[in-house]
């Protein structure tokens, strides 16, 4: 039995693991229980692109839910279980500081909360830039 010669370095190990030919990787698709066909696909030179907005118009429609955080509390789990109808959470923001707008969970936006009728609203206040560090919905990820 002839002996298998050993590839120097890893790109020879890769190509050794290739198939030399069409022919051989036909043959080892059929062994492994695969049945390829190439797929003819017309060419494109871009030329018949729809220039427009109906594309994006759809995902301007696009509803995507916003969050507004007015605070947070860390409270031990034997306090959270004595809480009961009334009881008052404290929560880290003083009154008429801003609140913080989210994103999937991506701060976007701070604002001052305002009554709307009688309902709650954000007056927005400012606008992050993109250049401001990545602050996740949970913080607390940050810490472990």
């Amino acid at each position: 039995m002839a002996k298998k010669k050993e590839p120097e370095s890893a790109d020879q190990a890769q190509e050794a693991d290739q198939p030399e030919s069409a022919d051989q990787a036909e043959a080892v698709d059929q062994a492994e229980g695969v049945e390829v066909n190439e797929a003819a696909l017309p060419e494109v030179d871009g030329s018949d692109a729809k220039v427009g907005r109906g594309q994006i118009d759809i995902l301007l429609d696009t509803p995507v839910p916003v969050e507004v955080r007015l605070g947070e509390a860390e409270l031990p789990v034997g306090e959270l279980l004595k809480l009961g109808e009334g009881a008052v959470v404290k929560l880290d923001k003083r009154v008429g500081e801003p609140v913080d707008l989210y994103i999937r969970g991506v701060k976007f936006a701070t604002g001052q909360l305002v009554v709307v009728g009688e309902q709650l609203g954000v007056r927005i206040r400012e606008i992050l830039s993109a250049s401001v560090p990545d602050q996740s919905a949970e913080p607390a990820a940050a810490d472990a």
